[in-house]
């Protein structure tokens, strides 16, 4: 399973941005079933910015927003993430997948 957040972050932004996506990262990356965690850069728009993160499975994933130290390290950056679905996974493991009113 894989969850990709992307930010777009004006550079007079970029130091406030920095340490609350690297703490985001470290944050996922010592949750159980995180496989990886990664703040990445875009190679043509550099205020275009992606957090990536592999899991085991989407419990992994889900469980990993639970707790007051999720809300305090993870709530501060996601807010600022662009509102676009984030979560994907091989798609024989979706099944029929229904898209939500909005």
């Amino acid at each position: 399973m894989l969850a990709f957040s992307r930010f777009r972050v004006p550079e007079a932004d970029l130091d406030a941005f920095t340490p609350d996506a690297e703490a985001a990262a470290a944050f996922f990356a010592g949750r159980p079933g995180c496989r990886s965690a990664d703040l990445v850069r875009n190679l043509d728009e550099p205020d275009l910015w992606a957090l990536l993160t592999t899991w085991e499975n989407v419990g992994s994933y889900r469980r990993a927003f639970n707790g007051y130290d999720a809300k305090m390290i993870l709530m501060p950056l996601l807010n600022r993430a662009l509102d676009e679905p984030s979560a994907y996974a091989d798609a024989d493991e979706v099944g029929v997948n229904l898209p939500r009113d909005r």
